[in-house]
């Protein structure tokens, strides 16, 4: 297919968090490959936040669930093309509708299927999900430049920590079957040679007060309490993290913190571990390997299927702390 010279380029991601901070490097790409263009991308409107700052891209487009609206919208920017980072029935209604060149990725539904219903590993490629979405731009000439993820914090109001140095810890996850478990984040936060700064939202904060063993003085406790652009600057000034397979994850690997990824019923070969090519010896996995209920979903669920949870139960925090101070070691 001949395009026309690249004027005006859309990237389409709705959601969630982690997906679209694991959009970045394309949008930065697309950008340096074609600095004449502009990058526009279309995200939910919830979402602003997570691309608020990004200097690669010249027009948000937050969707609200209007399509009508929204299409006439996107109509008046006469488009290029179409770089679809979502791959479903709502992004593909778009792109059909703005009828310009366009591409999508991979999404590899039906071997993720496979691999969490037979559970073998060899069904899934070794490749992470951003080098899949280099796919959708890879036939107008943009290759990946290999500087992984972006997120760009943007000025707050202080948000005061009693402490300088800490260990950023995440406590929540979308689905109960990946959150750290509360008595391993108690016991993690035992090592008083650390301070933490608990990361999370309002209802993290309410599983965390009710636990009936109090935290120490050097544990501070921010679920509930910040925007995702505050906890983004409190990874950003932390030492390291600790954290479950969540979107504070991937912005942890944006911003180039040492991170010890902490997996439940989800597994790194599902190709979303953190991306830092540029850095590969700074985060490192932990997980239960070996279980035949293992992964149970390419998502999760918010209570275990079997009942046990075993995959976050079995990791001790002596495993997370062995990690933890051999990546700080470094």
């Amino acid at each position: 297919m001949t395009l026309r010279p690249l004027k005006k380029i859309l990237v389409i991601r709705f959601s969630s968090i982690g997906d679209i901070v694991l959009t970045t490097p394309v949008v930065r790409c697309l950008k340096n490959t074609f600095p004449q263009a502009e990058i526009h991308f279309l995200t939910k409107k919830k979402f602003a936040q997570v691309l608020a700052g990004n200097p690669y891209i010249d027009k948000l487009h937050l969707f609200d669930g209007n399509f009508g609206t929204m299409l006439a919208q996107l109509r008046n920017e006469h488009f290029d093309f179409v770089a679809d980072l979502h791959h479903n029935l709502r992004s593909l209604r778009f792109k059909l509708a703005l009828r310009c060149p366009s591409a999508t990725f991979p999404k590899l539904n039906l071997r993720k299927w496979w691999y969490v219903h037979t559970k073998r590993l060899d069904v899934m490629p070794n490749i992470h999900i951003v080098d899949r979405y280099f796919d959708a731009v890879k036939k107008i000439g943009v290759k990946n430049d290999n500087l992984g993820l972006d997120f760009f914090t943007t000025p707050e109001p202080d948000f005061h920590i009693p402490f300088g140095n800490y260990i950023a810890i995440v406590c929540g996850a979308t689905y109960t079957t990946k959150q750290i478990p509360l008595q391993l984040i108690y016991n993690i936060t035992r090592r008083e040679v650390y301070n933490f700064v608990l990361l999370g939202d309002k209802s993290d904060g309410e599983r965390l007060d009710a636990l009936p063993l109090p935290f120490g003085d050097n544990v501070f406790n921010a679920c509930g309490k910040t925007t995702l652009n505050q906890s983004a600057l409190m990874v950003k000034n932390s030492d390291a993290v600790i954290t479950s397979d969540t979107g504070l994850m991937h912005i942890a690997a944006a911003l180039d913190k040492k991170t010890v990824a902490v997996w439940g019923n989800t597994t790194p070969q599902l190709g979303m571990h953190p991306y830092m090519p540029q850095h590969p010896d700074c985060f490192v996995n932990i997980e239960t390997a070996g279980l035949p209920c293992r992964p149970c979903s390419k998502l999760g669920y918010n209570k275990c299927p079997k009942g046990h949870l075993n995959c976050l139960k079995s990791i001790t925090a002596d495993e997370i702390t062995a990690a933890l101070e051999k990546l700080l070691a470094k």
